[in-house]
């Protein structure tokens, strides 16, 4: 089922997007920074062992986040739900420096938490954008929100090392100056959010959609939900696990950080900077053609390190682009799906729940790598990466088929 999205005037639409594109770049970059070193300050305080908590904390706080920016979208409008996620990570930002200065892991976890509600609000604003674009361009309006994730790529691991140096300067851990920039910049994200125009619930006043679990189930299991869902969660695991295991393998071969950030920079372009043509891509040919060209992309990823594991400078870092480029067509042609196929009053709450499914998925899939890696290395974690990665084909394959007609 499609709805007829009302026209919006081209200078509220460039107003919005700006603002939106602002949003979600500040947030990124303050996960990518507060992210790294929280796992850092964990590591000194309470053990290697303990070093993925931060992530860990941030990634439950972003599938939180999603499902409560849905609620509030779709109760009180975007800007007024964007708006307050923002300004919570902005506590969270106050709560876990207050974490980094001290020492006190479970501030910096709290806080992590608090940061992840933000970063759940920023990612489902790339449907608040596809909402300002006619049905035939949708893709291409949420695929420029989902290009500001370069910013943070670039602008995270960058501002590292002067934010820590402003922190020894001011007689303060130096791994603290990351963690409190994440103040600033989620303050930045508040500002932004402000300035979108205000805008009307998308649930009618008076309603209020179940949110029973019989209800979720049923409406999960629809076609229009289940083949995108099955596709962004498959793509979120194999990437993750990858991505996540790859520092770990170059270390152990012996390569150092200037290695690793060359491999893990391909990646990050191939993740986001490429999104405007995945958004041509899905609006020319359709979400279900985007996400079997992301899949074929991630099992030649797959493939390519497999075959080359260890080569730091040639197979890897093209592995690791076409990893990241294969998870944003399916995130791309899935989102797109989404934003066009959902009745008008269940989009914004379905779209929350399929979010946070997918970012609980990256949760599991950074614990089940560490755990496959110990058993079987690298070659072992892509292996299983990528045949997770072709699981969806089987659901896509079944669901295109005409249904048979009764004699």
């Amino acid at each position: 089922m499609t709805t007829t999205a009302p026209v919006v005037a081209r200078s509220v639409r460039i107003r919005s997007m700006a603002a939106l594109f602002a949003g979600v770049a500040a947030m990124n970059t303050v996960m990518v920074g507060a992210s790294t070193a929280g796992s850092l300050i964990a590591a000194e305080r309470a053990g290697a062992g303990f070093s993925g908590l931060p992530n860990a904390a941030g990634v439950l706080g972003t599938a939180s986040g999603a499902l409560i920016a849905a609620t509030l979208v779709s109760r009180r409008g975007s800007r007024f739900g964007l708006v307050t996620l923002y300004a919570l990570a902005t506590g969270g930002g106050l709560v876990a420096f207050g974490g980094a200065v001290t020492g006190t892991l479970a501030l910096l976890l709290a806080g992590m938490a608090l940061l992840g509600l933000g970063n759940g609000a920023a990612q489902l604003s790339r449907y608040v954008a596809a909402e300002l674009y006619p049905e035939q361009r949708r893709a291409t309006g949420l695929s420029l929100i989902v290009l500001a994730g370069t910013v943070g790529a670039l602008a995270g691991p960058a501002l590292l090392a002067p934010t820590s140096h402003l922190a020894g300067l001011l007689a303060l851990p130096e791994l603290s100056g990351p963690v409190g920039l994440a103040v600033v910049v989620t303050a930045v994200a508040v500002l932004a959010a402000a300035a979108l125009p205000r805008t009307a619930a998308t649930t009618p006043a008076g309603v209020r959609p179940a949110f029973s679990l019989a209800d979720t189930g049923r409406a999960l299991r629809s076609r229009v939900v289940l083949t995108p869902l099955v596709a962004m969660v498959a793509a979120q695991v194999c990437m993750v696990a990858v991505m996540t295991m790859t520092p770990l393998q170059l270390h152990e071969h012996g390569h150092g950080l200037d290695g690793v950030g060359w491999v893990l920079g391909a990646h990050m372009i191939g993740m986001f900077a490429l999104a405007p043509l995945s958004g041509r891509i899905a609006d020319r040919w359709g979400g279900r053609a985007t996400i079997y060209a992301g899949i074929g992309t991630l099992a030649v990823a797959s493939a390519t390190a497999i075959a080359a594991p260890t080569a730091h400078a040639t197979g890897l870092p093209v592995a690791l682009f076409l990893l990241g480029y294969g998870w944003n067509l399916v995130f791309v042609g899935g989102s797109g799906l989404l934003s066009r196929d959902l009745p008008a009053a269940e989009r914004t709450r379905l779209q929350g729940i399929v979010d946070a499914l997918v970012w609980s998925a990256s949760a599991v899939a950074s614990l089940g790598a560490g755990q496959l890696f110990g058993v079987g290395g690298f070659v072992l974690v892509t292996a299983v990466a990528g045949t997770l990665a072709l699981l969806p084909l089987a659901l896509l394959v079944s669901r295109s088929r005409p249904a048979r007609r009764s004699p």
